[in-house]
């Protein structure tokens, strides 16, 4: 038995408006979504991905998220998100994000887990090794044959990321800075 396009259309209204009408009521649904986010955790943030700095909604429940949104009472986005804005639920909610420390030795094929204060405290130190190898109080400079003060060190460079707000990004600059790092570089600008 054949269909024609005209009874195709009308079996799928029909089985559109079944569906739709099938619906519990109150139940939520993209058409509700203050019933989607009732009882939720509501926080403004800005998105990390990068520099345009726009705004979303994070819906938490006992600690955890379960919905980000764009924020449209935010002036640079108003609710829109790009691909990655988007997807942000994902970073928070991803049985393959890494939760501890992973480190391999040099030389060595395999990973060991280590504790934070283990990475932290490994960090601080190779750092502050690099800085005393490098470091330079002078410089001669070549053109007038005179040495002047200089107090850094070329052996380091920072670079930011979009995920650091303004207040970060200071910090961020200042503690470089204080180690005599004069290399500084930001995502934003690349």
């Amino acid at each position: 038995m054949g269909i024609s396009r005209r009874q195709f259309l009308q079996g799928g209204a029909l089985a559109g408006a079944a569906l739709a009408l099938s619906g519990k009521p109150g139940e939520a649904s993209v058409d509700a979504p203050e019933l989607r986010t009732k009882g939720l955790k509501s926080t403004t943030t800005i998105c990390p991905f990068c520099s345009v700095g726009c705004g979303l909604i994070v819906h938490t429940k006992d600690g955890k998220v379960v919905n980000t949104e764009g924020d449209p009472q935010h002036p640079i986005n108003q609710g829109a998100l790009c691909p990655k804005g988007g997807a942000l639920f994902q970073i928070a909610n991803n049985e393959n994000r890494l939760q501890r420390v992973k480190y391999r030795a040099p030389g060595s094929d395999t990973w060991e887990e280590k504790s934070w204060e283990w990475a932290m405290d490994r960090i601080a130190r190779r750092m502050k090794e690099t800085r005393d190898k490098s470091f330079k109080k002078s410089e001669l400079n070549k053109k007038d044959n005179k040495e002047y003060v200089v107090n850094r060190t070329d052996g380091m460079a920072f670079f930011g990321g979009a995920g650091l707000d303004n207040e970060e990004c200071y910090l961020w600059t200042k503690f470089a800075r204080a180690m005599g790092v004069s290399q500084l570089e930001h995502q934003a600008r690349l």
